[in-house]
């Protein structure tokens, strides 16, 4: 299993992480942002939409809760932030069933436990220092792989290179 782990130092960084993920995503996926207000869930959503071609503004989904954003492959990305919802089955007046998005972007997940799609990465964001703590976990077969081709894109690697510890690998970028 791989776990990548990291610091990141700027919003640059923060940036970087969601074009690399981008770089190699998966064609449909799964992605719970964790972390508190203000630990980058947002930033690293747009880096990712902006990256798979996502053009003209990308809001934060606060107070709409889903934002739906045609990418440039013909499929579509959603990007949710649950935290104004009191339980989950708020879920269900959203219309999240009536579509197919290719690419799910959760911010507090939590809140939405058991409706939800099975999740294939975790991504876990904390303010440290000035800047953010990362890191991210493949939940299934699909986020494993994602993170194998992740864990060899040169945008991390040349940041600092990933080094072996206790039988995982860890990444500082």
């Amino acid at each position: 299993m791989i776990d990548l782990n990291g610091q990141l130092h700027d919003v640059q960084a923060t940036e970087t992480l969601g074009q690399a993920l981008a770089a190699v995503r998966p064609a449909s996926a799964v992605v719970q942002l964790h972390g508190d207000l203000g630990a980058g869930k947002s930033t690293l959503a747009r880096a990712l939409l902006r990256a798979l071609g996502v053009t003209g503004p990308i809001r934060s989904p606060t107070y709409t809760l889903v934002e739906r954003y045609p990418l440039a492959t013909g499929d579509e990305a959603w990007h949710l932030d649950l935290y104004r919802i009191g339980h989950a089955g708020e879920l269900d007046f959203l219309g999240l069933d009536e579509g197919s998005a290719s690419l799910w972007l959760v911010e507090w997940p939590e809140r939405g436990a058991g409706v939800l799609p099975p999740v294939d990465l975790d991504v876990e964001l904390a303010v440290a220092g000035e800047g953010r703590s990362v890191r991210l976990l493949g939940r299934s077969a699909i986020g494993h792989a994602w993170m194998e081709r992740l864990s060899r894109q040169p945008q991390l690697q040349a940041l600092l290179p990933p080094h072996e510890k206790n039988e995982r690998q860890v990444m500082d970028y």
